[in-house]
């Protein structure tokens, strides 16, 4: 048997929470390419926000030996992949590399918003599905109604249907006989140009760049000398090789295979998701098609507390960069917080992911600016400006029209929250186009939606009026004429730009008064009053007061004539005075954190 007919390349696609995880640790065991000592619970989720959140952010790949009922070795290419909406485009690299995927879905949620949208992900990449009901050890699993869906919600032959439990080993030995039987191997000439299509890369404080790639046309040896097709950068091959959870070193790789390259890269930048690798004496004709560089939809800015940390901050970016295609920044300024970064992302959680990695890997203490979307400016004299910075904003006189950003929303939920959810929905200023039964007491709505207003806190809130049923999906779909004005906070009367927010002018007097609220929890108390204001332009359209300690300086008056009591307020109120105007408020990190927290219902 020739080694590319033993080649398997899936990838295992669901809903967040389905068991991706748990059915790759028990693939994992099953072949036995670790021992039991060293096997722990999401071994291919290696960061420690992964394991926490019970989610996974970045695609891992582990290559599986298995020997099938029929006596024969096969190589199987697990690549793991995220399943939260932000990180669809690194789902689309992944499923580019494989032939085939499994679709889970769990026994008792059935079929949800992402189970759909990454069905129609891997459809478009032309992948043979295998689908599997996970979870069906669960007292609440209702097998029958799955399989139903299945069939009717996503149109697969109900016979091919594999039943298992990850958590308890149950059906493991039938999935991998479904990926070896069901599964085509990869096509390729081990002999043709070398053609290999990026799908991931790490970073390595000795090694540079470690590539993550698909061979497709060729083989690629160590001390080959290849060419990244986005940018023509070149580099010798130092090592090559497959995981098997850690980096196994091979004199080889070619067309079907799944591996890593070592080239003594540290341009970080230079490495792209979805590019395409070639031998550079030799290039192929064209790169694999389907690359684009990933557009973010949410701005936020990034300072660290201590300006003397500026510098690991832009070093914790790039590096961070090279394991996330889809992070982009640029350098910005602040009155308030002095130097930092303007960053891109591709939701709120891609957002606290990327926060959160900086501040555990890179050791940095961070402040965040309220997010924003992008919103498209057509100016009195016909030109087009696109800001997402309330720091560009313009003068509000010089702009004739102003377009925000819409999305198509899919929210599937049980019918008896139908109520709440469009409530939300018209709360946040959507509109609902239609809806539609996916089966007895199932609906799937469609509504389009302002990103703007689904940025803060809406996932949160959808998962909390129904009781954790609902499931979300959207896709961006145009810019829509609106009023936006920018909301600035006043702290003891002075403007703090980093608070600065684009909001919608129906909506201004209300998250004005949210985010006064919120700093006034916030800020501790000094000697004087302080102020907290909200203003658009010069009105103040909402203010709260932290008041001020005070000491009882009439305490030692015992009688005798009041004016004695009132000489003294008044000489405490004119201390209090100058106090304020010399004085300067020390605004904490959570009070930044609690504006972005800012919940609107």
């Amino acid at each position: 048997m020739n080694i590319i007919s033993s080649i398997r390349n899936f990838s295992i696609i669901a809903h967040i929470d389905h068991g991706k995880s748990t059915l790759s640790d028990r693939l994992i065991q099953a072949t036995h390419i670790i021992s039991d000592r060293d096997f722990k619970d999401q071994i291919l989720d290696s960061m420690d926000i992964e394991r926490e959140r019970g989610i996974t952010i970045k695609s891992q790949t582990v290559c599986l030996p298995y020997i099938a009922k029929d006596g024969k070795t096969y190589h199987l290419n697990l690549i793991d992949t995220p399943g939260h909406v932000d990180f669809t485009y690194e789902v689309s690299r992944a499923l580019a590399s494989c032939e085939g995927a499994l679709l889970l879905v769990d026994a008792s949620q059935g079929v949800e918003a992402q189970t759909i949208a990454n069905l129609y992900l891997a459809m478009e990449h032309n992948l043979e599905i295998i689908p599997i009901i996970n979870k069906i050890d669960l007292p609440s699993a209702d097998i029958e109604w799955v399989k139903n869906q299945i069939e009717s919600d996503l149109g697969m032959d109900p016979d091919k249907i594999i039943l298992a439990s990850a958590k308890e080993g149950i059906g493991i030995q039938d999935v991998l006989e479904g990926v070896v039987t069901l599964l085509p191997p990869p096509t390729g000439d081990p002999d043709q140009r070398f053609e290999a299509l990026i799908f991931d890369s790490h970073y390595d404080a000795y090694r540079g760049t470690i590539v993550h790639f698909r061979v497709f046309q060729g083989t690629i040896r160590t001390g080959d000398t290849i060419m990244f097709m986005f940018n023509n950068s070149r580099y010798k091959v130092e090592e090559v090789g497959i995981f098997q959870i850690k980096r196994v070193p091979q004199s080889h790789l070619s067309a079907g295979q799944v591996g890593y390259l070592i080239a003594g890269i540290k341009t970080v930048s230079d490495t792209r998701c979805g590019d395409t690798i070639t031998h550079a004496h030799a290039p192929c004709n064209l790169p694999k098609p389907g690359f684009k560089l990933a557009k973010p939809v949410v701005f936020s800015s990034l300072y660290p507390i201590a300006a003397d940390n500026y510098a690991e901050l832009a070093e914790g970016l790039e590096k961070l960069q090279l394991n996330d295609a889809s992070l982009v920044y640029e350098k910005d300024s602040s009155a308030a917080l002095g130097f930092g970064f303007r960053c891109g992302f591709l939701g709120l959680l891609h957002l606290e992911v990327v926060q959160e990695r900086l501040e555990r890997e890179f050791d940095l203490s961070l402040i965040l600016t309220a997010p924003s979307v992008q919103y498209q400016l057509v100016m009195k004299d016909g030109a087009t400006q696109i800001i997402d910075n309330p720091a560009l904003y313009p003068d509000p006189m010089s702009i004739q029209t102003t377009r925000e950003p819409f999305i198509r929303a899919t929210i599937i939920v049980p019918d008896r929250y139908m109520g709440v959810v469009m409530k939300l929905c018209l709360d946040r200023r959507g509109i609902n186009t239609n809806y539609q039964y996916l089966s007895n007491n199932r609906l799937e709505m469609f509504f389009e939606l302002p990103l703007s207003e689904v940025v803060y806190d809406f996932y949160d809130r959808l998962k909390s009026v129904t009781q954790g049923y609902g499931s979300f999906d959207y896709e961006l779909i145009d810019f829509r004429e609106t009023q936006i004005v920018k909301l600035d906070i006043l702290i003891n009367g002075e403007r703090v730009d980093a608070l600065s927010q684009l909001v919608h002018k129906d909506r201004s007097v209300e998250r004005a008064r949210l985010a006064c609220e919120k700093l006034q929890e916030e800020i501790p108390k000094q000697m004087y009053k302080i102020a907290i204001q909200g203003a658009i332009g010069g009105t103040i359209i909402a203010r709260t007061t932290v008041s001020a300690f005070r000491k009882d300086v009439t305490a030692k008056c015992y009688g005798g004539d009041i004016s004695r009591k009132r000489k003294l307020l008044e000489k405490q109120k004119a201390g209090k005075k100058r106090m304020k105007m010399v004085g300067k408020v020390m605004i904490p990190q959570s009070a930044f954190l609690a504006v972005l927290k800012t919940d609107t219902d």
